[in-house]
């Protein structure tokens, strides 16, 4: 049996980690696998073993060949992972020159997800979650910028659907419901 293979978004901040450990435990609980990979992480590995970087961060500093490139492999070695895969990435970057796809056309080519998942909350909680997680050093940005991401993130994804023809399904995080987040990802992967 063919997999699903399922992609998870959420802008910095917004606790989609956490939910989605959450959701993955419920399903091993009840007997249900996937195979959970960070996109970013699984490239790093990819360029590593290239040796084409030594550490994460130099991976922003290759030039747009090379990283087009390695998300390329990347994505290819993901769509051959067998049974359920998640994929947890970004919809899309915000740089300083405007917003990057996560998910360009040559990544979404190679895995074809048949469900994007956007992990979204209010705009004012993302912001007091950034300012109060000591473990992360992330842009200082406003409430009304968390939001304007969020909202780029559904157009693109709406554009990535319309590429690969699967199905978006937002799933809200908002605080102290975090089992009613959990749960609503749980039921999509199911």
């Amino acid at each position: 049996m063919q997999g699903r293979k399922v992609i998870i978004t959420g802008v910095p901040g917004v606790g989609k980690t956490t939910v989605i450990n959450e959701a993955l435990q419920t399903l091993r609980d009840e007997g249900v696998e996937y195979q959970s990979i960070n996109f970013g992480s699984f490239m790093f590995e990819v360029a590593k073993n290239d040796d084409v970087v030594q550490n994460r961060d130099q991976m922003r500093s290759l030039d747009r060949a090379v990283q087009k490139q390695l998300q390329q492999r990347a994505a290819q070695a993901i769509a051959k992972v067998p049974g359920n895969v998640l994929i947890d990435t970004h919809a899309s970057v915000k740089t300083p020159k405007g917003y990057l796809a996560g998910l360009p056309e040559w990544v979404l080519r190679e895995i074809m997800p048949d469900i994007i998942v956007l992990v979204e909350t209010d705009d004012d909680q993302i912001l007091m979650r950034r300012l109060t997680d000591e473990t992360r050093a992330r842009d200082k940005e406003g409430s009304r910028s968390i939001a304007e991401h969020q909202q780029f993130n559904r157009s693109i994804a709406a554009a990535y659907a319309m590429m690969t023809g699967c199905t978006i399904k937002i799933v809200i995080n908002a605080d102290f419901l975090l089992d009613r987040s959990s749960s609503e990802l749980a039921d999509v992967l199911r």
